[in-house]
């Protein structure tokens, strides 16, 4: 037999062997003390193997640095990132930002999760108990490039009707603006934005009470309802916080969603195909096992907001797998008189 026929042979079945090889990935999520990185260990835990991935989450800023890692960074497959964040750099792009366009053009969607409730924390004896209070209050808005920072000054300026004066932002870690917050009070608003429960929340001692509070969004206050035309109303409860709260607070929230790339190789595109079978058939898991917000998430592909596309491969995998499955629904929280008269399950 030629050689040549025989190194052909070789490389063929070498082609067919790598097409099914595993793959090494990486997702992008947000503080190691967030929700975003749960997450993400939640997919590389339950999902990413009976896909053949081994993915690994990685922290970040948050949401507008994993935009630009998702695009640019070797590896990273997957991103997490909220909806306001998206749709400002599709906005930038439509009105013609090159660097906007160039990041945000070729990213796709997987799934839309959940909501990330948005926390307002202030000292325990500031006269602020409303959002529509903070007006003027020294703000700590989140870091540079994080979704944190894009919601809270998109809030902002939704109901005030212009940008927090600079002198009034800061763009420092949540640690840090809380540390300066009940130190030495040079920050009167600390803008948290993580789905609940929150880790930085959670692992708060009954100490907390003495120290913040988390002010409350009134829907009803005129200058909220401009701020409902992008974010959702939404509850932070005792229960998930007993250490720091008595009772119930009414909130705002942004969505989540799970981001890759237009991917055209096709191995990734296997690989993103299986990863999508995969998060439909071990979805039941997720629910179960990891963390509580996966009990608000849907498999399922509503509409997306103009210039948004989901990515074809996981779009078809999502749907051909979702005709053969139950339908799985978003679990309510139970109300503290429904437990009370044994209605929740």
């Amino acid at each position: 037999m030629p050689w040549r026929f025989i190194a052909g042979l070789v490389v063929a079945c070498l082609a067919g062997s790598t097409a099914f090889a595993s793959a090494s990935y990486k997702i992008v999520t947000a503080s190691e003390r967030g929700t975003y990185i749960q997450i993400g260990r939640d997919l590389a835990k339950f999902i990413a193997p009976p896909a053949d991935i081994e993915l690994e989450a990685l922290p970040s800023a948050g949401s507008a640095e994993n935009v630009e890692r998702l695009r640019y960074e070797p590896g990273v497959k997957f991103a997490l990132v909220q909806s306001d964040v998206y749709q400002a750099f599709l906005d930038h792009a439509a009105g013609g930002n090159a660097d906007a366009d160039a990041m945000i053009r070729p990213l796709r969607v997987i799934l839309p999760l959940y909501n990330e409730e948005i926390y307002f924390i202030a000292r325990s004896d500031s006269p602020l108990n409303f959002v529509h209070e903070i007006k003027d209050a020294k703000i700590n808005v989140g870091a540079l490039r994080s979704g944190t920072a894009m919601s809270s000054t998109t809030i902002f300026r939704q109901m005030f009707g212009s940008a927090i004066p600079e002198g009034n932002a800061s763009y420092l870690s949540n640690e840090e603006a809380l540390v300066k917050l009940i130190g030495d009070k040079s920050i009167d608003v600390v803008v948290v934005v993580a789905g609940q429960p929150a880790k930085l929340l959670v692992d708060m001692k009954p100490e907390a009470r003495q120290l913040i509070k988390l002010l409350k969004f009134d829907p009803n206050h005129p200058s909220s309802k401009a701020a409902l035309r992008t974010y959702f109303n939404a509850t932070v409860r005792a229960a998930s916080y007993p250490n720091l709260l008595a009772e119930d607070i009414p909130s705002v929230a942004v969505k989540a969603f799970l981001v890759t790339y237009d991917y055209k190789l096709a191995s990734t595109s296997d690989h993103l195909n299986r990863f999508a079978r995969s998060l439909c058939q071990n979805f039941p898991r997720l629910r179960e096992q990891g963390h509580p917000k996966w009990r608000e998430v849907e498999i399922g592909l509503p509409e997306l907001g103009r210039g948004w596309l989901y990515y074809p491969q996981t779009e078809r995998a999502l749907r051909a797998c979702m005709a053969n499955q139950p339908k799985v629904q978003p679990v309510r929280a139970c109300t503290q008189q429904e437990k009370i008269l044994g209605l929740c399950k």
